[in-house]
């Protein structure tokens, strides 16, 4: 093979690697649409950091208090992958890929964790983080749809590049949901990733919003660990298929997390944010690791609100939980040679003995969420 062809693919490859690691599903969902009466904003976190961590941050130095999603290599806590702090202000984003329109380089970008952090440090509302991104030096460094949810019920994303924003607030959305995976609304037409995950979220979640029925659960046991593929429509969890291509599904191998952040119900426009009732109601419902593999563990704004099997190690940085369900993931992509991480052994999720780990997961999950919810509601 000439050496110029060799060249290109290894390129080619080199681009596919650079868009799996920076890849996710995401929505924000109105209060209107969850039977609670509380916005929702969810993650399906894709990264090659496959290791991530949960944990909080006291609040310092006039910055606010803040419990976010980090890589667990992250000893400093300088880049938050999504998080809420003791306003309600609560952010996450995706990458995006038809923004960016300068020759900015690679080096001086991927700061979103970076302006995530500040976020968190110093918003209380959605105008809040307007402001910031009008504030913070150019570029930026970032190409992305940043997702922004606050305790007024206020929603909105901000498709986002190196000068400059579109904000898109949900409010304006005529059902009141919005979904994001891994291109611009309002970017440059036909450029980016994601359109199929987004047709798979939106098929999946249409049921619930007409019922007005999108609770937490909904996305993290029905959403991201799903198999359904919208354009051959075709669920592979009852193919009956035992090798399944790790193509367009909504968890993928370098799935990381599934988290939702359940808000309280909006406070009135001129009522003030009182950060007691913050940090005993909001909630960042966590599954971290492979989210078809993933426990789920509600996560609250405090210092005793993070489950000790979510915290990075002092001496690895990695999570108890996260190794537990790496491990797991591992036996649902046992082939190891080659393409290895591209065939799903689907039997090992779901199967006709009912031993799969969505199988046996999923109604210890529901358990989780009725008990924390009872006590976060007295009811």
């Amino acid at each position: 093979m000439p050496k110029f062809n060799k060249l290109i693919i290894a390129l080619f490859l080199v681009a596919i690697n650079i868009i799996e690691a920076w890849a996710c599903t995401s929505a924000i969902i109105g209060a209107d649409l969850n039977p609670y009466g509380r916005p929702l904003l969810w993650k399906n976190r894709d990264t090659s950091n496959i290791d991530n961590k949960i944990e909080y941050v006291p609040a310092k130095d006039g910055n606010y208090s803040y419990v976010a999603l980090f890589n667990a290599n992250d000893s400093l806590l300088n880049e938050a992958w999504m998080g809420m702090n003791e306003y309600g202000f609560a952010v996450m984003n995706t990458a995006s890929y038809n923004l960016k329109d300068d020759n900015v380089p690679e080096k001086d970008m991927d700061k979103e964790g970076i302006v995530m952090t500040r976020a968190l440090q110093i918003c209380k509302t959605v105008n809040d983080f307007a402001n910031l991104l009008d504030t913070l030096p150019r570029p930026l460094g970032v190409e992305a749809n940043f997702g922004v949810i606050d305790a007024y019920g206020k929603g909105a994303f901000f498709e986002t590049n190196n000068h400059s924003y579109i904000r898109r607030n949900l409010e304006d959305e005529k059902d009141h949901i919005m979904i994001r995976t891994n291109y611009s609304h309002y970017g440059r037409p036909d450029e980016g990733y994601g359109f199929i995950r987004e047709k798979n979220a939106e098929k999946l979640l249409a049921p619930y919003m007409e019922k007005k029925g999108v609770t937490p659960e909904v996305l993290t046991e029905c959403v991201s660990r799903s198999f359904y593929h919208d354009l051959l429509k075709k669920d592979f969890a009852v193919s009956g298929d035992n090798w399944v291509i790790d193509q367009d599904f909504i968890p993928r191998y370098k799935s990381t997390a599934t988290i939702v952040i359940e808000g309280v119900k909006p406070l009135e426009p001129k009522e003030e944010i009182d950060p007691d009732k913050i940090t005993s109601e909001y909630i960042m419902w966590t599954g971290l690791g492979y989210p078809p593999c993933s426990e789920v563990m509600g996560v609250f704004c405090s210092e005793d609100g993070v489950n000790e099997d979510l915290k990075g190690d002092k001496i690895t940085g990695r999570s108890k939980q996260g190794d537990i369900v790496k491990g797991r993931r591992d036996e649902v992509f046992p082939f190891k040679m080659g393409n290895g991480d591209k065939y799903i052994d689907i039997t090992r999720l779901f199967n006709d003995e009912g031993t799969g780990y969505v199988q046996l997961l999923v109604p210890k999950n529901l358990e989780t969420y009725q008990k924390i919810r009872q006590l976060r509601d007295g009811k």
